[in-house]
Parts: C-alpha cells; structure tokens; sequence
C-alpha cells in the first residue's frame, strides 16, 4: 500500500517537473536562460526544456514597441518656452543585452528619450522645430540609437507630434507673419514699377529713333480718349504738328 502511495507521489512529482520544466515560446519571444545564475544561453521560439532550480528562464519581446514619449518643457536657443511630445519606435534585436546591459530597458529607453528629446530640441530656434521636423527627427533618433546599441536595442524611428505655444506667442507669430507678407508685396511692388520704368525707357529709346511715331502714338491717345463722350477734353496741340499746318497754308497759291 505504502509502495503504491509512492509511486503515485512519483508520478505526480514527474508531471509537475515535467509542467514547470517544459515551455513554449512564440515566434516574436526569445528566452534568456541562466544557469546557477550565470547566463547559459539565449532559446526559442518553440518547445524546449528549462530545468527548474537549476535553470531560470527570462522572456523577451522581440517585436516593435511604440513607446508614447511624455510632454516635455522645452526652451529653444531663441529662448522660446514650447511643451513637446513625441513617439519613439523601437525593438529589442539582442535578448542578452538587453537583460544583462540594463535593469529595465523599457524604462531606460523612455527616460532616455524624455532626455534627449529636450536637450536637441534645445539646440534648434523655434522656426526649426515647426519647420523642420524631418530634421529633428533624425537627429533624436540616431542618438538614441547609437546609446542603446550597447543595450542590445534599435531605435527604428522618432517622430515628434506636437509642439504646442503660448496664445500670446501664437499672436506674434501671427503679427510676424503678417508683416512678412506686407514686406513681400511690397517687395513684389516695388520690382514692378522697376521693371515697368525699364520697359518705359527701352520704348522712349525706340520713339527717339523715329520723331513721327510720338505723333502717331500721340494721335492713338487722342482716339482712345475720344471713346469716352460724356466730358469735355482739353488736350494740348504740338507744336510740330502746328508747324505742319502753317508750312501747308504758306505753300497755297
């Protein structure tokens, strides 16, 4: 009786080693092994055996985390407050790093994050970070990639959200915006009464070479304004053309 109490302990204690000793990891999962301690080596996916007591097993996600980097306060190099956010793409591509290097990398990766963001978003004026963000976000990204390397992680990409302003700072960009405006019209004006003055003087040129064009244009204007019949138009006669009409009555017989 005892001999049976035995065995059925035996079998009992087989399936639970058995339970405990027998795990299944995903194809995205890998297993950090330690052996009394000491890392033995890196498994999965699929089935395999961990010894319990002697071995621990420590499971790691190999796929993409999309980590939400937290509003951060930001002072620009032109002294500008601004609150930004930002997301950070990143994946773990060397399981034993990233248990050995580091405590917690996913904790380690975000404040590193929260870090770096405002100290390169503290280098750049405020007309950067709205206009060129594709820049900034290179930058970020390969500082934190180059940091986390050792901790066997790959930021694959950052991308900054928002960058939020004071309404008082929203008017005066406004106010600038507008005046960039008024300063390019009048730019855009100024350069067409210039090029308006040239076109002038090339056709004076052309009128100086021939004296009988200007009474023909003179005439031309005459004809125009003559259109208009509901005012009186006093208009001055040249005296070349004066001089024609008196060289034609001397000729008279």
């Amino acid at each position: 009786m005892i001999t049976n109490y035995f065995i059925v302990f035996l079998a009992v204690l087989l399936l639970m080693f058995l339970f405990a000793a027998i795990k299944v990891l995903r194809e995205y999962e890998r297993g950090v092994i330690f052996l009394l301690g000491r890392f033995y080596k890196v498994k999965g996916p699929g089935l395999f055996i961990v010894i319990p007591i002697i071995q621990q097993m420590v499971k790691v996600d190999l796929r993409t985390i999309v980590m939400d980097v937290p509003t951060q306060d930001v002072i620009s190099r032109d002294n500008v407050s601004v609150k930004v956010n930002a997301i950070v793409f990143f994946r773990v591509i060397d399981p034993a790093n990233a248990i050995l290097q580091v405590e917690h990398y996913y904790e380690a990766t975000s404040q590193l994050a929260q870090t770096t963001l405002r100290s390169v978003l503290g280098q750049h004026e405020l007309d950067e970070m709205l206009a060129e963000r594709e820049k900034l976000n290179f930058h970020v990204q390969s500082i934190l990639d180059q940091q986390t390397d050792a901790w066997g992680i790959k930021v694959s990409n950052v991308e900054i959200k928002h960058v939020d302003l004071d309404e008082s700072m929203i008017r005066a960009i406004a106010r600038q915006a507008e005046a960039e405006r008024e300063r390019r019209a009048k730019v855009i004006h100024a350069e067409g009464e210039f090029q308006a003055s040239q076109r002038l003087v090339e056709a004076a040129r052309t009128l100086a070479q021939a004296p009988r064009a200007i009474e023909l244009r003179y005439l031309q204007t005459l004809t125009e304004v003559a259109g208009d019949k509901s005012s009186t138009i006093v208009f001055p006669l040249p005296m070349e053309i004066a001089s024609v009409f008196r060289n034609g009555q001397g000729a008279k017989p």
